[in-house]
């Protein structure tokens, strides 16, 4: 967590010392800033999204196995409820009152076989509740790396939730510095040169294609999935869910996710993962092209697949 902090600060200070080096760029200048600054800032958001889902699937794990011990917690309780009532019953016939039992049973025989009695009751119940704490030992000794894990994401995630301000205020920059050379719009030239997609695969790769062209032209927000703002791993998550494909929101997990495919066996639906750290992905949409959110201050686009970035593989989902 401390690298990611340390790393964080200097590219805050990366960003504001490029931000002064360039105080009247030209369009492409812009554009060329804008495009490399946020090369250097999406690989924190995206760690960012990476700790929420696995925080997320932390908390179920902890939710599944409370419910699986409360079985075993009621039978030690009901069992304890026993040893109590046992407690009760040895102080109620205890050596206080081994006489006066003497003599309301007229018997020593009959004494004896009340008192070998309640001690196999009690032998069995202690029994009973050994068996059962040991299972409840078990399943502390199982549950404790997983609180102590849930307990350690949740403090990465506070960590990185400070961060969000400053993320915002870099996204806001940048945006503004779009905004002054494009005007409102925020964008150049057109989102969809061409038909999207541009070749049509059929089936769930179907599904998910028309769905992720559907949402070319609405803006990127980063950790956002729809449904009207998408970061890059949002998108292409949002597009397979539509076709019954649970992707996880982070670009370099979707890759581990998923098997690879070769860049001649690439087809519509399938993605396209960008840079040495995998925290960039986009959907291949057929003829060399690609849908995806590119970065604040963008919308969902189309671009050709290598204008984009280094492309560091290629995968099928599903």
């Amino acid at each position: 967590m401390t690298v990611i902090a340390g790393g964080f600060a200097g590219l805050v200070v990366a960003l504001a010392s490029a931000a002064t080096a360039h105080a009247d760029p030209s369009p492409a200048q812009l554009e060329a800033q804008i495009d490399a600054e946020w090369n250097q800032l999406e690989p924190t958001i995206e760690k960012h999204n990476a700790v929420s889902d696995q925080l997320q699937l932390n908390k179920q794990k902890v939710a599944q196995l409370t419910a699986q011990i409360r079985p075993l917690q009621e039978k030690v309780d009901a069992a304890m409820a026993k040893v109590s009532e046992i407690a009760v019953e040895y102080y109620k016939t205890g050596p206080a009152s081994t006489f006066n039992a003497l003599l309301s049973s007229g018997s020593a025989t009959t004494f004896a076989d009340q008192i070998s009695t309640l001690n196999m009751i009690a032998r069995g119940q202690e029994d009973a509740i050994s068996d059962v704490a040991k299972l409840k030992e078990q399943y502390d000794a199982q549950k404790k790396p997983l609180d102590d894990l849930v307990a350690q994401l949740a403090k990465q995630e506070s960590d990185l939730a400070t961060q969000q301000a400053t993320i915002n205020a870099e996204i806001k920059r940048l945006n503004d510095l779009r905004l002054a050379a494009y005007g409102a719009g925020g964008v150049v030239g057109s989102l969809s040169p061409m038909p999207c997609p541009v070749n049509y695969p059929g089936g769930a790769a179907g599904i998910a294609v028309k769905f992720a062209c559907q949402q070319i032209g609405k803006s990127y927000v980063w950790g956002a999935a729809g449904p009207n703002t998408y970061d890059c791993s949002g998108l292409t998550m949002a597009a397979w869910a539509k076709a019954g494909v649970r992707l996880p929101h982070n670009a370099a997990a979707q890759k581990s996710s998923m098997s690879s495919v070769s860049r001649a066996n690439l087809r519509p639906g399938d993605l396209v993962f960008y840079y040495g750290d995998i925290h960039h992905v986009g959907m291949y949409i057929g003829g060399g092209w690609v849908v995806h959110a590119p970065h604040p201050g963008d919308h969902v686009r189309m671009a050709k697949m290598a204008s984009i970035g280094t492309v560091k593989g290629y995968a099928h989902p599903g």
